[in-house]
């Protein structure tokens, strides 16, 4: 049975959104798919490596990328220095049974060629989006960029998931202003394995929040 497909993507790079996907993947039970991974973390992990070990679903909900490439770069820069041509149309929605999360590359307008970006790939889809921002100063800004550039191309927003410390008022005028719903926020986790990140997304986000 065909589930959400639900877009995970964020105000820039290193914000916690693979960490808030994982989260997300793992309280659905949904299948994970990043369909661009430009280069590996410090450990040599890839993102989805971090979700296999943070999430808690089967193997066999970890989808393969379309594009798995070595240079940690924009993904359109990557594949140039990686020898390798992007073609979107090869970025088609894979069929899974169940819920399907999806997680960009960078922030919204992150270009996966020199003429396409993720948003563009995102309104093509069609499926409604999570945008993932961090609590620190300069949100409010990245943030209500992200909406707007989302929002002009059609994209359905289901909220804000913020990542961070508490910023009431940072997090409140996002919403208030982006006209969005607030999610809720992940925090940082001391000890970060599974179970510690399942308890925090369960203590801060209502999971009805991301069916239909």
């Amino acid at each position: 049975m065909t589930g959400p497909r639900i877009v995970v993507t964020g105000t820039d790079t290193d914000i916690g959104k693979t960490v808030f996907a994982a989260a997300l993947v793992g309280a659905l039970g949904a299948s994970y798919w990043k369909p661009v991974q430009a280069g590996r973390d410090e450990q040599g992990y890839t993102d989805r490596d971090t979700v296999a070990a943070l999430s808690g679903v089967p193997t066999a909900n970890l989808l393969p990328e379309a594009y798995s490439l070595v240079t940690p770069a924009s993904p359109h820069l990557s594949a140039e220095i990686d020898g390798i041509e992007i073609n979107p149309d090869m970025l088609q929605l894979p069929e899974v049974d169940g819920p399907l999360v999806i997680e960009g590359a960078g922030g919204v307008l992150v270009p996966i060629t020199r003429s396409w970006l993720f948003a563009d790939q995102f309104a093509r889809w069609g499926c409604p989006a999570v945008l993932v921002a961090r609590t620190a100063l300069g949100t409010i800004n990245h943030s209500l960029l992200s909406i707007e550039a989302l929002r002009s191309r059609g994209v359905p927003i289901i909220g804000v998931a913020f990542v961070g410390n508490a910023n009431e008022d940072s997090e409140a005028i996002v919403c208030e202003l982006g006209r969005v719903k607030r999610l809720g926020r992940l925090p940082r986790v001391d000890s970060l394995d599974r179970v510690t990140l399942a308890r925090a997304f369960a203590d801060n986000f209502t999971v009805g929040d991301f069916r239909p």
